[in-house]
C-alpha cells in the first residue's frame, strides 16, 4: 500500500498540471450537469415495511386521488378579544380564507371549511380548516408554500390571529450561514496550525473542490435516481469536514518531510506513502459506517449515507492526487517565513505541547484511564433515561407560526387534536362492513387515552374507511404511543370477531413506527459497522488488543455524547444556553446517525494518531517511546482536525430548527468527547499499560492477513537498498 501511494504520490508531483487539469475537469463537468439537469422534486418519504406505511399504501388503493400521505396546512382562526368566529363578518372572513387556500395551487386537494366541518371550539373563539395537498410535503414546491403564506398574511389583515400548523410550510433549514462560519473557524485554526496562507489554503481548497464535485453530482442525478433535496444536505457536512482532514493531514506530513531535508518530489511521495495509508483506510471507515445506514431500510437514510459515502471516496482521491499536485507549484512556500528561516539554520525543533502531554499520561496512565472513564461515565448516565421521538410542532421556537398554532389547537380543542390518528378499516373480508367498521368505532371509543372519534368515511365501493382518532394527549407524548399501541391491539380480535382488519397511520403513527424501526434497527447497525471496521482495523495496525481498544472507546464516548444531549434536549439542563425552548423525546434518529456519523470520524483520528505510534514501534523505537513520537507529530494535526470538525458541527446549533440543532449539538459534543478524552487520553494510557502487547498478533492470523505496510517499512527498505540514500527513515 505505502509503496504503491508512493510511486502515485510522486506521479501527481511530476504530472502536476494534467492533475490539476483532471479535476478541474471533473468540477466543470458536473458543474454543467447540474446547472442543466432537470429540476427533481423531492422524493417521497416511505418507510417499508410499518404498519403506517401498509396503511398509506391500502389508502392509495381504495381511495385514488385521496394522498393519504400528502401534505397538511391546519389554519387555525382566534377571534378578536370580545368577540366570536360565529359573528358575521368573523364567519365571511374565514371562508373566504378557506375558499382561497382551495384556489392558490394545483397541488391542494380538499379544504374543509369549520363551519361545515364542526371544528370550532366551545366558547366559539378558536377554529381551525384543514386544508390536504396531493403531495407529501418534501414535494411541494416553494411557489406552494409562497401562495399558502400570502393567503394566511391577507387574511390576518381582517382583525383575526391566524397562525399555521401540520407539515405544509416546513421547508428545510437552510444551513448557508452555517458552513459559512464553519469555514471560516476552519481557516483561522489551519493558518494558527501551519503558521502560512498557502499551507492553509490547500486543505479548504481541495475540500471545497471535492464537495463541489459530490455535491454537484448528486444534483445532477437527482432526478434520474429520485434523489430528495435533502440528500445533498449531509454529503456536504460530511465531505467539507473530512475534506479538509484529509489535506491537513497530508500537507502536514509534506512539511514534516520537507524538514528531515528530502527534495519536493521525494516529500511528495513520502507524504502520500505513509499519511496517504492513512487517509485510505480513516476514509474506508467513514464510508463502512456510512453505506451501513442502509440497513435501516428506510430510503431516504440509505440514499443519503450512499451520496454522503461517495463525497468521502472523492475526498481521498483528492487528497491523495490533488494534493501532492498542487504541492508541485507551492514548493517550500508551505512552510510560513519563520519555518523556512529555521529550516535554512538548522535549528532543532522545540518539544511541543503534544510531546508533553503523552509524557504526562504515561508517567501517571493508571490515574488517566479511570479519570476519563469514570468522567465519560458519568456523562452517560442520563442514557438511561432515554426517550425517542420524532418531535412535533410543540417542539417548535415559540415564534413560529407552527408552534403559535399547536398551543392555539390545544387550547380550543385539547392537546391531541395537533396529531390525530387516521384509523383505516380494510372490511373487505368482512360479511357485513358497515357493521364491521361500527364495531371498529365502539371499541376505539372504549380506549383509553381517547378524547374523541369522527364517523367513518367509506371509499365507493364501500368495502374501507377511514376513521379520525384523537388522543388525549400531546402527539410526541409516551401516552399517545400507548393509545396507538392499545388500538392495534384491538385489532386481532375485531379481526377474529368481523373479519376486518383494523390499522392506525397519519403523522403521529408514522412517527411512532418510525421511532420503532430505528430502534429495532441500532443493535444490527452498531454490530455491522463496529465489525467491518474491526477487521479492517486490525489489518491496518496488525493487532487484536489496538481495534477493540478503538471500538470501546468510541462506544464510551458516543454514550457520553447521547448522555449530555438527553440532558440538554431531554431534561432541559442548561437548554437556555443552546436555545433549547421546549424540552421532549430525543430524535429517534440521533442514536444511529451519530453512530454512523462519529464512529467514521472517531476512527480518523485513532488511524491517523496511531498510525504514527507504529511506525515509530516498528522502526525500532520502545512501546512508550513510541506513543510520544506519535503525539509529538500528529496531536497538533489531530487537535486542529478535531477543533475544525466541532467548529462546523456547532454552527447548526444556532438553527431555528429543533432536530438540526440537537444534530448539531449531539456531534460536536460527541467529536469533543471521542477526540479530546478518547484518543487523546485514553489512548495514550490504555497502550502505555499494555506496552508491547498493545501489538500483539497471533502468527497464524498474521499469516492471514494481508500485509497493507500503512507505517511505510517498505519505503524504509528501499532506503537501505539505495547506496546513495544515507538517511535513515525517521517517523515524520
Amino acid at each position: 500500500m505505502a509503496t504503491f501511494l508512493y510511486k502515485l504520490g510522486k506521479l501527481a508531483f511530476r504530472r502536476r498540471h494534467f492533475v490539476a487539469l483532471i479535476w478541474v475537469a471533473l468540477l466543470t463537468l458536473a458543474g454543467v450537469g447540474a446547472a442543466t439537469a432537470p429540476t427533481a422534486a423531492s422524493s417521497s418519504f416511505s418507510i417499508p415495511g410499518t404498519e403506517a406505511q401498509k396503511a398509506f399504501d391500502l389508502l392509495d388503493q381504495r381511495f385514488p386521488g385521496s394522498a393519504a400521505d400528502g401534505a397538511t396546512a391546519r389554519v387555525v382562526f382566534e377571534a378578536p378579544k370580545g368577540e366570536k368566529l360565529t359573528d358575521a363578518a368573523n364567519k365571511a372572513d374565514i371562508q373566504d380564507t378557506a375558499a382561497e387556500i382551495k384556489s392558490s395551487s394545483k397541488q391542494v386537494a380538499s379544504v374543509a371549511d369549520p363551519f361545515v366541518a364542526k371544528t370550532i371550539s366551545k366558547n366559539g373563539t378558536i377554529a381551525y380548516a384543514s386544508a390536504t395537498y396531493k403531495v407529501s410535503s418534501m414535494e411541494l414546491t416553494d411557489a406552494d408554500r409562497d401562495a399558502l403564506q400570502d393567503v394566511i398574511d391577507e387574511a390576518k389583515q381582517t382583525g383575526l390571529t391566524v397562525e399555521v400548523g401540520g407539515d405544509a410550510l416546513q421547508a428545510m433549514p437552510e444551513t448557508g450561514a452555517t458552513e459559512v462560519i464553519g469555514i471560516a473557524i476552519a481557516a483561522v485554526v489551519l493558518v494558527i496550525t501551519f503558521g502560512s496562507l498557502i499551507a492553509a489554503g490547500l486543505p479548504l481548497l481541495t475540500a471545497l473542490i471535492g464537495v463541489g464535485i459530490g455535491v454537484s453530482a448528486i444534483t445532477a442525478l437527482a432526478n434520474v435516481l429520485d434523489l430528495g433535496s435533502t440528500t445533498s444536505t449531509l454529503a456536504m457536512m460530511i465531505g467539507l469536514a473530512v475534506g479538509i482532514d484529509y489535506a491537513l493531514f497530508i500537507v502536514s506530513r509534506y512539511r514534516g518531510e520537507l524538514a528531515e531535508g528530502r527534495d519536493r518530489e521525494e516529500a511528495a511521495g513520502r507524504a502520500v506513502g505513509t499519511a496517504g495509508s492513512a487517509v485510505v483506510f480513516a476514509g474506508l471507515t467513514v464510508v463502512i459506517a456510512l453505506v451501513g445506514l442502509a440497513v435501516v431500510n428506510i430510503p431516504m437514510l440509505t440514499k443519503m449515507g450512499i451520496a454522503a459515502a461517495g463525497t468521502v471516496a472523492i475526498a481521498v482521491l483528492i487528497a491523495l492526487t490533488l494534493i501532492p499536485a498542487l504541492l508541485g507549484y507551492v514548493g517550500k512556500r508551505v512552510h510560513g517565513r519563520k519555518a523556512r528561516k529555521n529550516l535554512s539554520e538548522e535549528k532543532q525543533p522545540k518539544v511541543n505541547m503534544g510531546t508533553r502531554w503523552a509524557g504526562f499520561v504515561l508517567r501517571r496512565p493508571v490515574t488517566v484511564l479511570i479519570a476519563g472513564i469514570v468522567g465519560l461515565g458519568a456523562m452517560a448516565v442520563p442514557v438511561a433515561s432515554l426517550e425517542l421521538g420524532l418531535p412535533d410542532d410543540g417542539a417548535q421556537p415559540t415564534s413560529t407560526t407552527q408552534r403559535k398554532a399547536y398551543d392555539l389547537l390545544s387550547e380550543g380543542f385539547g392537546p391531541g387534536f395537533n396529531g390525530p390518528l387516521m384509523t383505516v378499516v380494510d372490511a373487505k373480508g368482512a360479511a357485513d362492513p358497515k357493521a364491521a367498521v361500527s364495531e371498529v368505532v365502539r371499541e376505539i371509543k372504549g380506549t383509553d387515552g381517547v378524547a374523541a372519534v369522527t364517523p367513518a368515511t367509506f371509499n365507493k365501493a364501500g368495502d374501507t374507511a377511514v376513521i379520525s382518532v384523537v388522543s388525549k394527549y400531546k402527539p410526541s407524548s409516551v401516552d399517545t404511543e400507548n393509545v396507538v399501541h392499545d388500538i392495534r391491539d384491538a385489532g386481532a380480535d375485531i379481526k377474529a370477531d368481523t373479519g376486518a382488519e383494523l390499522s392506525v397511520t397519519g403523522s403521529t403513527a408514522m412517527n411512532i413506527d418510525v421511532s420503532q424501526k430505528l430502534n429495532d434497527a441500532l443493535i444490527p447497525y452498531l454490530a455491522l459497522v463496529v465489525g467491518l471496521a474491526f477487521l479492517l482495523l486490525m489489518v491496518v495496525f496488525r493487532s487484536i488488543l489496538v481495534p477493540l481498544k478503538a471500538a470501546l472507546g468510541f462506544l464510551l464516548s458516543v454514550l457520553a455524547a447521547l448522555g449530555a444531549v438527553v440532558a440538554v434536549f431531554q431534561w432541559g439542563w442548561l437548554g437556555s444556553l443552546f436555545g433549547v425552548e421546549q424540552t421532549g423525546p430525543v430524535m429517534s434518529m440521533m442514536p444511529i446517525f451519530m453512530v454512523g456519523v462519529v464512529f467514521g470520524l472517531a476512527m480518523d483520528y485513532e488511524v491517523f494518531l496511531v498510525t504514527r505510534m507504529r511506525e515509530a514501534y516498528v522502526h525500532g523505537e520502545r512501546p512508550a517511546q513510541a506513543v510520544v513520537t506519535g503525539f509529538k507529530h500528529g496531536a497538533r494535526v489531530v487537535t486542529a482536525a478535531a477543533i475544525i470538525m466541532i467548529a462546523v458541527f456547532a454552527g447548526f446549533i444556532g438553527s431555528s430548527e429543533q432536530m438540526v440543532k440537537m444534530i448539531g449539538f449531539g456531534l460536536a459534543i460527541a467529536v469533543f468527547f471521542d477526540a479530546f478524552i478518547v484518543r487523546m487520553t485514553l489512548v495514550p494510557a490504555v497502550l502505555a499499560l499494555l506496552g508491547k502487547k498493545a501489538w500483539w498478533l497471533p502468527k497464524w492470523l498474521a499469516r492471514v492477513l494481508p500485509n497493507v505496510d500503512v507505517e511505510g517499512e517498505g519505503l524504509r527498505t528501499a532506503d537501505a537498498d539505495d547506496p546513495d540514500e544515507k538517511r535513515e527513515l525517521v517517523s515524520a
